[in-house]
């Protein structure tokens, strides 16, 4: 028996709501420490990590390993019919072939029951090797959510460049629409109130070039996070995480563009 119930459940619409174009169908891994997700894109460029804390839910039963494979269209029907202030509850027997979900609004003493029929789903769970990165920039996700809108107006690609300067973003030299370049400075603060600043570890320079139809999808992510964490690496996929408060993270990993595209 799996039941776990998200008091906040707006975290989990938010959460569907950001995967799903890049990722139709995904295992939900549940053992006694939470849920996890790992699926790849249909192009096999990106993939997408979740993970949700067993303690983020109350209550949270898993009495054995159970793997449920969903339609995030589908089950993204079932959370948009919960309200802002609505709990979620998923729930699924040992051995069954649907998942149960439960929205409830005390407040108003009203009570939602769906069911979503489970697909079996052949997915290989990689491994993601540890890694140890050139460059880690934290940046409030709304100012990262407006560069990546202005570079992709003028081109297909974004380049990210990250010196001891600052970092810099801005589109590819081959563009024919014109061309633009952002460029930020460490301790940079990007709001009136002082918070919300950039930070930037630099270990190594490096500047990669990413397709922009992908950071597109990753920055609907962003209501979920104040802030996003880019961690970069010449010659390895880039890792991009939203932190989940207490939750947990989503994270994405885009494979850089090589020069020859």
């Amino acid at each position: 028996m799996f039941e776990a119930r998200l008091a906040q459940g707006s975290l989990l619409k938010k959460i569907i709501e950001a995967i799903h174009n890049l990722v139709p169908e995904i295992n939900m891994e549940v053992t006694s420490s939470g849920i996890s997700v790992q699926a790849m894109d249909s192009s096999h460029v990106c993939l997408v990590f979740l993970e949700l804390d067993a303690g983020a839910f109350d209550p949270f039963r898993c009495d054995k390993n159970i793997t449920l494979g969903v339609s995030t269209a589908n089950l993204l029907k079932v959370l948009r019919c919960a309200g802002n202030e609505d709990s979620i509850t998923l729930r699924a027997k040992d051995d069954t072939d649907s998942m149960e979900v439960f929205i409830e609004n005390t407040d108003q003493d009203r009570t939602s029951t769906f069911e979503i029929k489970l697909m079996d789903l052949d997915q290989e769970r990689l491994g993601i090797p540890a890694t140890e990165y050139d460059a880690v920039l934290k940046i409030p996700s709304g100012e990262f959510q407006r560069i990546t809108r202005d570079i992709s107006q003028f081109s297909d690609s974004m380049v990210i460049s990250c010196t001891k300067e600052g970092v810099q973003f801005s589109t590819a030299p081959s563009t024919t629409e014109g061309s633009a370049k952002i460029t930020l400075k460490d301790g940079a603060v990007m709001d009136k109130k002082g918070e919300g600043g950039v930070s930037i570890e630099l270990n190594e320079p490096v500047s990669l070039t990413y397709a922009c139809h992908f950071m597109g999808f990753f920055v609907k992510a962003t209501p979920l996070s104040d802030k996003t964490i880019v961690s970069l690496k010449a010659d390895r996929p880039m890792a991009l995480e939203y932190p989940i408060g207490a939750i947990g993270h989503l994270r994405y990993y885009l494979a850089p563009k090589v020069e020859s595209e």
